[in-house]
């Protein structure tokens, strides 16, 4: 025979189940999952729909927006010119292309023009605080430098001197650093000022376009030789290789 007794609990008394550090576990494990897919949304994914609502609708270049371009007068500039023939790219996310190489760039011009002439100078953007980066055409690896790319103008002179700068997500962007150094050159506007430096003269360039273009148009690397022009190129969205996106300036 079994008795039993029932006792009554006190006012305010709740009654504690055994702790389970399973239940514990699911907890701190939901927890954390959700912050790392917060944090995944505010580092990735935000940064990419804030440049497509902000920035993207302002880049987008009418055919009305075309400038002619003026056909060069070098032989060794019509050859090259006739001879550059776009092909798409594989230009996606994840790509096995080594971008920091500004030689994969536009591997569909046909060959550099071989231009002996060394060229180092430098790049100041003030809006963006980027002093005195350094700009070469000797070689071609982007985490080393600003890319001159061969066979444009040099900085002052007749035609287009086009430089390519590496970028990746904007909020990793460190002027100093040349993996990131273009990450938020899409925050430029037209009459923004950008100088080159050549330790003999300065050169004040001003903003009077800026568009996006797909990795096959060749026309921002052409040379127009009716006034003296600056060129940026990166790619975009910042984070991707999708597109480029294209400053152009002039020298004032």
């Amino acid at each position: 025979m079994t008795l039993y007794s029932y006792i009554k609990a006190p006012p305010g008394f709740t009654l504690q189940k055994p702790e389970n550090p399973i239940y514990y576990f699911r907890i701190f494990l939901s927890v954390m999952l959700l912050t790392l897919g917060i944090a995944s949304f505010t580092t990735v994914i935000y940064p990419l729909i804030s440049y497509q609502l902000i920035y993207a609708p302002g880049l987008q270049r009418s055919s009305s927006m075309l400038s002619p371009i003026a056909p060069p007068t070098n032989p060794l500039e019509v050859a090259t010119f006739k001879a550059s023939e776009p092909v798409v790219l594989p230009e996606i996310v994840g790509t096995k292309l080594d971008y920091t190489d500004s030689e994969f760039w536009y591997p569909t011009r046909s060959v550099q023009q071989v231009d002996s002439t060394t060229l180092v100078y430098s790049l100041t953007i003030p809006k963006l605080k980027i002093n005195n980066a350094s700009v070469r055409n000797d070689h071609t690896d982007l985490r080393q430098s600003l890319i001159h790319y061969q066979g444009t103008a040099a900085p002052g002179e007749l035609g287009n001197a086009v430089i390519f700068g590496h970028s990746v997500l904007p909020q990793y962007f460190n002027p100093t650093n040349y993996t990131t150094i273009f990450s938020t050159l899409h925050t430029l506007k037209k009459g923004d000022e950008i100088f080159l430096n050549d330790g003999n003269a300065t050169f004040r360039y001003v903003i009077e376009e800026m568009y996006e273009a797909q990795p096959d148009d060749l026309s921002p690397i052409a040379q127009r030789y009716d006034n003296r022009y600056l060129t940026l190129i990166t790619c975009t969205p910042p984070g991707t290789y999708l597109r480029r996106l294209i400053i152009k300036g002039v020298l004032l």
